[in-house]
């Protein structure tokens, strides 16, 4: 399962969700808005309106959400 965090310098929810999936192992790529503005403008349009916007395989969500990193770490690692 491929999984991305699209984040931005400065912004803790977006820190603390990297960390919790570092914490429990779970690859993933980051992508940084700030580096890529058409990103942004892509994540808009698909109607994420703040960020960090983690998409893992069909399932996406945006901010914080530790009880979806817990369920992403059960399903990565019955995998």
């Amino acid at each position: 399962m491929s999984i991305t965090v699209f984040s931005k310098q400065n912004c803790m929810q977006c820190k603390m969700t990297k960390r919790q999936l570092e914490a429990k192992g779970i690859p993933f790529e980051e992508k940084n808005t700030d580096d890529d503005p058409e990103v942004l403008e892509q994540l808009r349009e698909e109607g994420f309106g703040s960020l960090p916007v983690v998409k893992a395989g069909e399932e996406s969500w945006t901010g914080f959400q530790p009880p979806k990193i817990a369920h992403l770490a059960e399903l990565v690692q019955s995998a």
